[in-house]
């Protein structure tokens, strides 16, 4: 499979992008003219640029708004393309997208427009230069791919096809089922971009809010394996129109892309097998979803203020790595790790969560080929390895093989610990991830390319200082859930990580003798005010002592059709703090209706 993308996609000068292109591992690109015309580099210069880096430069684009219209509107037009196909042979392209007219256009009759592609055509083939005509979402007349290529077909020029872009088809709702009426050679390109169901104008909606595949709702799964069906054999290439992208650091964003259409490649080789069997459709490894979580680690230079919290709540402490500086404390098969190794000037913060797999080498391998970051930590002899990548908001995610016998094998590796005690918690229920307003796309490929999660929900939660998006990515039954949240712009000069801590939930089986019992202990847990039981009260029906006594514990509440959601929360310590949740029947959610109270209440401590 060859891959392209155009440089619009990325921040930098038109240097820049190639070289963070080819840093990534593409093939080739599109030129976006507007950053031709800001180089300072001469279009023989970038040609040759292009050339050491062993980028292939596979279109030139666009050339707007060039039929549909009358006589002297249209030699306007065919002057405005010589001077560009002249260009396109300074910089050795021999490809040209033009977009259906948005502008300027006045005849809405096919045979107009075909008869103005065919003259376009007839210029464009005296300069070796083929035409690719591609329907945007919101050209004035011709808007739906099927007239596009309706037109191509009525021009019937050897020099003249079309351009199909998932977004303009896919935003419409335009069915892709027709693709197979086109001939692969007639497919001069392929222009991919995924987005968010968004309800809003389809200019705006393109403009700011594509994604790269995997990350949003469109299903280029299916759209990209028609046009493999019929006969396409050129390159697939990312067209992302993003603010985000556009200001992130350009090489980063390129591997970021360059992972999705790997992520692409085997999908569409997984879930159609006739596209499979082409020589240039590669799988990646086989990686099932996780089985759950293995562990969750807090690292700082002084863990002690977490070891008081976990002792309170019941865990127990089951001793010191015997060649780091590590504690394990555990409860049922929630396992917390307390790092102070490398740590001076830390805070305590969720640095790295373990994922219990079923073929750790098949993760490796994948994660191989996905070009992902790796963690590394010295192991020495007779300790067991962990595998690891480091996620895009920089928290350290490791894989280890599902054990069938009890705890995994690296808890051995902690000595002098105590005898495990009883406790009513069982597992980790969720981890809640902060991410950088840049890195929330990139972490959800991450997830769902990596460990085949999937996006389960999305919701904005009211805080103090604005709303928190929320996206929850889970296992497909559930075992692993991490909602990833993204702040709303915080104060100048105040820390990320002080606004929006992260934090590790651990299912329970009564979070009410949990919360009594932790509080015979010392525990202090973080406060509720009376008003949000005053709300409790009025919409459920649950008796005046179950309130108080839900008021007393200062616990979460929430029910639905499945069940209901007991809750409460520790204080934050540094840039972490803990949940201990009771689900009871099949409730799935997070206690929305609490996370508001929650962010103010820390927020006011």
């Amino acid at each position: 499979m060859r891959t392209s993308m155009a440089t619009v996609c990325i921040s930098g000068t038109l240097a820049d992008k190639l070289r963070a292109c080819a840093d990534a591992g593409f093939d080739g690109v599109e030129i976006f003219e507007p950053d031709l015309l800001a180089a300072a580099e001469s279009p023989e210069e970038i040609a040759a640029l292009a050339a050491r880096l062993g980028l292939s430069l596979d279109l030139y684009q666009p050339l707007r708004d060039v039929e549909g219209v009358g006589d002297e509107e249209f030699a306007k037009v065919l002057r405005r393309a010589e001077a560009k196909f002249r260009l396109m042979n300074r910089l050795g392209i021999d490809l040209v997208l033009c977009c259906s007219n948005v502008a300027t256009a006045t005849i809405n009759d096919d045979e107009v427009s075909a008869g103005q592609l065919r003259r376009l055509g007839d210029l464009a083939a005296g300069y070796g230069i083929r035409v690719a005509f591609e329907a945007l979402a919101w050209g004035r007349f011709v808007d739906d791919y099927r007239r596009a290529w309706r037109i191509v077909q009525l021009a019937d020029h050897p020099a003249v096809g079309v351009c199909l872009d998932s977004f303009h088809i896919l935003s419409r709702g335009h069915d892709p089922a027709g693709i197979a009426d086109i001939p692969g050679e007639k497919i001069l390109f392929v222009q991919l971009a995924d987005a968010p169901r968004l309800r809003m104008d389809v200019l705006s909606w393109s403009r700011h809010h594509r994604l790269f595949p995997g990350e949003g709702d469109f299903d280029l799964v299916d759209f990209t394996s028609r046009i493999v069906a019929a006969g396409y054999d050129g390159p697939w290439s990312l067209e992302v129109f993003n603010d985000t992208f556009r200001q992130t650091d350009p090489y980063r964003t390129a591997r970021h892309a360059r992972r999705s259409l790997r992520w692409l490649e085997d999908a569409v080789a997984r879930v159609f097998p006739d596209a499979a069997g082409r020589d240039d459709l590669e799988m990646l490894p086989d990686s099932a979803a996780p089985s759950g979580v293995d562990f969750v680690e807090i690292k700082a230079e002084d863990t002690s203020e977490v070891e008081e919290l976990l002792a309170q709540l019941g865990f127990t402490p089951r001793g010191r790595h015997r060649t780091k500086p590590v504690q394990l404390w555990t409860a049922g098969a929630a396992r917390v790790v307390l790092n102070e190794q490398h740590a001076r000037g830390w805070e305590p913060q969720l640095a790295a969560i373990g994922l219990e797999v079923d073929d750790a080498e098949a993760v490796d391998l994948r994660m191989s080929e996905l070009r992902v970051p790796r963690a590394y930590r010295r192991t020495y002899a007779h300790e067991e390895r962990l595998d690891g990548a480091i996620a895009p908001d920089g928290t350290e995610v490791y894989w280890a093989q599902a054990s069938d016998e009890g705890e995994p094998a690296w808890v051995a590796e902690f000595e002098h610990g105590e005898p495990e005690r009883p406790t009513a918690i069982t597992r980790v229920d969720h981890v809640s991830l902060s991410q950088p307003w840049q890195a929330i796309e990139e972490a959800t490929l991450f997830y769902t390319a990596g460990f085949a999660l999937r996006v389960h929900s999305s919701t904005d939660v009211p805080g103090p200082q604005g709303l928190v998006a929320s996206r929850v990515l889970v296992s497909p039954a559930g075992e692993v859930r991490l909602p990833l949240n993204v702040a709303p712009p915080i104060l100048a000069g105040e820390r990320a990580g002080a606004a929006l801590p992260q934090h590790v939930a651990f299912a329970c089986s009564d979070a009410r003798s949990l919360a009594r019992d932790a509080r015979a202990r010392g525990f202090v847990p973080l406060a509720m005010p009376r008003n949000y039981y005053d709300d409790i009260a009025a919409r459920f029906d649950l008796g005046v002592e179950a309130v108080e006594e839900l008021r007393e514990l200062h616990l979460g509440y929430d029910r639905d059709a499945t069940g209901e959601y007991l809750h409460f929360y520790t204080r934050t310590v540094g840039e972490v703090f803990l949940e201990f949740v009771e689900r009871v029947e099949a409730y799935a959610g997070y206690g929305a209706g609490t996370a508001p109270v929650r962010l103010t209440a820390q927020r006011r401590r």
